[in-house]
């Protein structure tokens, strides 16, 4: 399997200094988890963003405003290579350590769950009804169990239990 991520990081206004933020070997790990036995090559770029920039790309391709903590633009028509461009993530750094302070989640846990949620759609899988939430909610899960990390949905299943 030939994975390659491109890994960028944003200039100009300032990621939290004091935030955790991953190395591109990281990225690169969970990229490869992702897509291991889903796609046998891609290339994807992981682009790390401050809060302004994460706001001006939810405004510009999503129409709502603010920032929001992963963006996944799949590329739909790549030219032939022999690794295939399969797109971009972009990761809102202040954005994912707050909520994983918020919901008492170690910071690298929620990186890789964000890294993983973007890559898979980039592979085609989305979210938009519960069918297809609750298949990509499982191979999320799944992907970061054999990484070693935990559920990541398992405070929702609580609360929608308990409601």
């Amino acid at each position: 399997m030939t994975v390659i991520v491109d890994v960028q990081y944003a200039q100009g206004e300032a990621l939290d200094e004091d935030a955790e933020v991953p190395l591109p070997e990281q990225f690169e790990r969970w990229v490869g988890a992702a897509l291991a036995g889903r796609r046998d090559a891609g290339e994807i770029t992981v682009r790390v963003v401050a809060i302004t920039e994460g706001a001006a790309l939810n405004q510009a391709y999503r129409h709502r405003p603010g920032p929001t903590n992963v963006l996944s633009f799949p590329i739909d028509d790549s030219p032939p290579a022999e690794v295939p461009l399969l797109g971009d993530v972009v990761i809102c750094a202040p954005l994912v350590n707050q909520e994983a302070r918020e919901q008492h989640k170690a910071s690298v846990a929620h990186w890789a769950h964000l890294t993983v949620h973007g890559s898979l759609h980039l592979l085609g899988y989305d979210h938009q009804d519960t069918v297809e939430a609750e298949r990509m909610e499982a191979l999320e899960t799944e992907i970061l169990a054999g990484l070693g990390y935990p559920d990541p949905y398992a405070g929702d299943r609580e609360t929608r239990t308990a409601s």
